[in-house]
């Protein structure tokens, strides 16, 4: 049996509609609005257990605020058969909130208020210590402190976890924690504010793939949007293309790929057929609408 351990976010996602993206200083009337389940840790929680076999397990460690959203997402959370044990709910304070701006063309812009993610502190992780010592993967991203982030990461280490980060969002900060990561998945904004390389094309991502190696990251995989993934790794490298689809919505695309990436790591794939796997997965939750509800079941996926 996998097992899955994320770390991360949970925000209730305000999403608005618009023909385009607004300038700053411009006020738009939205086409539509409606209230998500989102956070990238939550995101890519619930992509690794609808997305995993059926006798793998899925743990999230979390913090929600004691309200309504936060009582919704972890009932939803356990429907889809990730487990309790991590999901705290903290007396005092809100869930953490997200506003997102989507344009016709599918592009976004985000907005978030931390809520209780902020409460996410070192402290809070080593209470769940025991679910660090069974996970194989653990999977974290950048919405909780970083120095929450950090912890993690080497507590995993030191269990000789498979640590897997994804970037997002872009901090200005130190990077030492790279030191602790084996896989990292950052996109082109994300390669560009960890190494300084502007990343245009499949040569710029192997460049700033290089400088990541350098400070101690074994596999790198940037994400390239429509044109598919770019992996430098020992055991392969190069450009492993994205499935050509109508996109009409991209809040969650990228957590979609980096849950479905660890899932098909944890059933043995290689990093190539992961991350096949992971764009396959994306492809399908970039033609839907919304965030938790666009993310796809493992039968859903192409055989």
């Amino acid at each position: 049996m996998s097992h899955i351990l994320v770390i991360g976010s949970a925000n209730a996602d305000h999403v608005m509609n618009f023909e385009y993206l607004p300038a700053p200083g411009q006020t738009l009337v939205s086409q539509s609005y409606r209230l998500e389940h989102g956070g990238k840790g939550a995101n890519q929680a619930v992509a690794c257990a609808r997305l995993c076999q059926a006798d793998s397990r899925v743990d999230f460690i979390c913090h929600l605020g004691q309200d309504s959203a936060g009582n919704e997402m972890r009932a939803n959370w356990l429907k889809d058969g990730i487990k309790a044990d991590g999901i705290m709910q903290v007396a005092n304070m809100s869930t953490g909130t997200a506003m997102i701006f989507v344009a016709d063309n599918g592009e976004n812009s985000i907005g978030i208020a931390a809520g209780a993610n902020a409460h996410l502190t070192p402290l809070e992780i080593d209470k769940h210590y025991a679910l660090f010592a069974n996970a194989q993967f653990m999977l974290i991203q950048q919405e909780t402190p970083m120095d929450t982030v950090s912890h993690a990461l080497q507590t995993a280490r030191r269990l000789g976890i498979t640590t897997v980060l994804n970037p997002a969002p872009a901090v200005s900060s130190e990077q030492d924690y790279l030191k602790w990561v084996d896989i990292i998945t950052p996109n082109e904004t994300e390669a560009e504010a960890l190494t300084g390389i502007e990343v245009n094309s499949e040569e710029d991502a192997n460049l700033a793939a290089q400088l990541l190696h350098q400070q101690g990251v074994t596999t790198v995989v940037i994400t390239l949007g429509s044109k598919g993934a770019f992996i430098s790794s020992a055991g392969f490298t190069g450009l492993i293309p994205a499935l050509e689809v109508q996109a009409i919505d991209t809040v969650a695309a990228g957590d979609t790929f980096n849950g479905a990436l660890v899932v098909g790591l944890s059933e043995g794939m290689s990093i190539a057929a992961a991350v096949g796997f992971a764009n396959a997965a994306s492809a399908i939750t970039v033609t839907r609408a919304g965030a938790q509800r666009a993310i796809p079941y493992r039968h859903e996926l192409p055989r």
